[in-house]
Order: structure tokens, then sequence, then C-alpha cells
């Protein structure tokens, strides 16, 4: 099958934002509500293994703050604390304090200009998205990607397939027609579940995380004098990941 579709992942695969990022913005919102909570980073690593960032406050509430009593609002409290910290974290972007990776604007420049579709299917939420989308590439988030899957609009989170079964949808294309990329065990299950043939470019959180199914494992996607770290995919001697190579690792998989 032809490759006629991108479908990226964000927190992560677009950009380092989970350790300088979100990490920060959810205790920043911590601090706002007066709860002395501070997630470092080996803590947040451990967070990371559940998607989500209301369902990762709750998963440490239950695991790891035995002496908190939960009120009656609660869940309240959760939205509410998660919506805080989406404004933290918009306001870091703003600071331009989260650039993206290595590689990513010369693809998605690359990939634009060639006609191809473009798509995001991640478990932030909307304005995140949009807010990173804004303050690392020029113009609006839909000039650039047909297709936004974000949030709340699936009920199951990575590594549920649902989001890009949701994005799949949305862009009429059955999965032989797109490639995925992902940085994450949860994100790969996910993209693999619906489907996908799936590219990795891993993290300092995910470094350790098994990619068994991934058509490629790469450190990211490279520039020119800037060559990525293949782990375990014949990459030739390419320094940085293109369309041809894209291509190539599709029709191969």
């Amino acid at each position: 099958m032809v490759l006629e579709a991108l479908i990226f992942d964000v927190d992560g695969t677009l950009a380092d934002t989970e350790r300088d990022g979100h990490r920060l913005a959810f205790n920043a919102a911590f601090c706002e509500f007066g709860l002395g909570w501070d997630w470092d980073v080996a803590l947040y690593g451990k967070l990371l293994e559940v998607t989500g960032g209301k369902e990762r406050i709750r998963y440490y509430v239950s695991h790891f703050c035995a002496d908190f009593v939960k009120p009656k609002d609660f869940d309240d409290l959760v939205v509410a604390l998660h919506k805080a910290k989406t404004r933290h974290y918009v306001e870091l972007l703003e600071r331009g304090g989260i650039p993206l990776r290595n590689g990513v604007k010369r693809l998605l420049g690359e990939a634009r200009d060639a006609g191809f579709r473009l798509a995001i299917a991640t478990t932030t939420t909307p304005e995140n998205v949009t807010a990173l989308l804004r303050h690392t590439l020029a113009g609006e988030p839909g000039d650039w990607f047909e297709v936004i899957a974000a949030g709340d609009i699936v009920s199951a989170k990575k590594p549920a397939p649902d989001i890009y079964f949701w994005a799949l949808d949305k862009l009429k294309l059955d999965a032989d027609r797109c490639l995925a990329l992902e940085d994450s065990e949860n994100g790969l299950k996910a993209s693999v579940g619906a489907g996908l043939r799936t590219v990795v470019t891993v993290n300092d959180y995910t470094l350790g995380h098994a990619f068994p199914c991934a058509v490629a494992v790469l450190s990211d996607l490279g520039e020119p004098g800037q060559p990525f770290r293949s782990f375990g995919a014949e990459a030739a001697s390419q320094e940085y990941v293109d369309l041809e190579l894209l291509r190539r690792w599709h029709a191969a998989s």
C-alpha cells in the first residue's frame, strides 16, 4: 500500500514535554492549591506508566498518598487541578520553554510540501496541543494537521487503540496507508492495536521500554550533521529520517 499519511503522538514525540513541561506544570498546580505534593523526575517516570493527566493524579493519590483524605468533591478537585496544570503548561510554552525535538519541524515541512496528510493522536488535552504547535510552528495547528485527535474525545486512553481508530476514521484512510510516530510502550501498543506500522523515537523516560512491534526505534529523527542513533532498524548511511526512508520502512514491514 502507498503511504499517504503520518500520525504523530505529541508528548515525548513532537517535543520533550514530559520532564520539563508537564511535570513542572503539575507541580505548579499542586502548589497553587496548597497540596504540598511534588513530583520529582524519578517519581514522574513511574507516573508516566498511567496515560492521561487526570488519571495520573488519581493514581498518584491512590498509590503514593496514604495519608491524604479525599474530600467529597475529589473528582471536582482532580478536574480543577488538571485545568490549572494546563494553564501553567501553556504559560511555560509561551515563554519558549519547550522546543520541538530534533528533526520534527524539518520532517513536518517535507511531508506537508509533498502533499502528505498529517494527523495528531494523543491523550493530552486539545489546549496543550494547540499551544505547543502555535509556539513551535508558523501558522495555526490546522495549517499543519488535518486531524487533531486529543484529550477526552475517546474514553479509553492509550494503550487502548481508540484514539488512533478515531483519527483514522476522520482521515477516512485504512491503517495500512498510514504510519504512526510514537515514543513510548503504551503509545506503540495503541498504534499497533489500530493496525498501524509505527516508528518510535525514544526519550529519557522511554529508553528502557520494549518496542517489539516497531518498524524502527530511534534516538530522534536526526538532522544533517546531527545523525540519529538506531536501536535495531537498518537505516543505511542516512543521518536523518526523510520521507523516502519512511516509505521504505512502511513498505518493508
